[in-house]
């Protein structure tokens, strides 16, 4: 009897009777579907009062509104640190168990979040989304230490951010001390 209810049960939980008409995804609730819709109609009906951001759902908003008010209700029980979203102490605490659950189809390295493991696998596809608006060079990373958009801007722009001499002085010691360890993370000082 036992096994006969669990079945149902089961089955009752695999059921997902609402179909949207773009994709296909099924949903176990209408609503579920009417925020999935969303992804292909482009509406975000929910907007942040204080900088008008707008968003799909109210619980997207509702996380957003804490960079506004700066709360952080989730905390590391192993030192401290608080966060604005569970999202982010999950992966926070990876730092303390070493766990790192994306694994690479490719290659099979492993990752702490599933956003590093897909910059990861552009180095496997090639991948480069990311365009200079100056000069049309691609680049497979928005930010990153080496070879990034925000970096090669700097080439149109004629920032130098470590124009001062101390600056100039932290960021040869810092190449200096990297490079002595059998390799750099960080640019020749003499490209800026």
């Amino acid at each position: 009897m036992t096994t006969f209810s669990t079945s149902i049960e089961q089955e009752q939980e695999d059921q997902r009777p609402y179909s949207c008409s773009d994709c296909g995804k099924c949903f176990k609730t209408s609503n579920e579907l009417k925020v999935h819709q969303r992804t292909h109609t482009g509406e975000k009906p929910y907007s942040c009062s204080d900088c008008g951001k707008c968003f799909k759902t109210s619980n997207m908003l509702k996380v957003h509104q804490r960079t506004h008010t700066g709360v952080k209700p989730f905390f590391c029980p192993d030192c401290g640190t608080s966060f604005s979203q569970l999202s982010h102490l999950k992966a926070h605490e990876r730092i303390h168990t070493g766990e790192k659950p994306y694994s690479c189809s490719d290659c099979g390295k492993c990752f702490k979040t599933s956003n590093v493991l897909k910059v990861h696998q552009r180095t496997h596809t090639g991948e480069k989304p990311f365009f200079c608006p100056d000069c049309g060079t691609s680049f497979s990373q928005l930010f990153s230490r080496l070879d990034n958009l925000k970096t090669h801007e700097r080439v149109h722009t004629g920032e130098k951010p470590y124009s001062s001499i101390l600056d100039r002085f932290f960021f040869s010691l810092l190449w200096a001390r990297n490079s002595s360890k059998g390799g750099s993370i960080l640019p020749s000082p003499n490209r800026f």
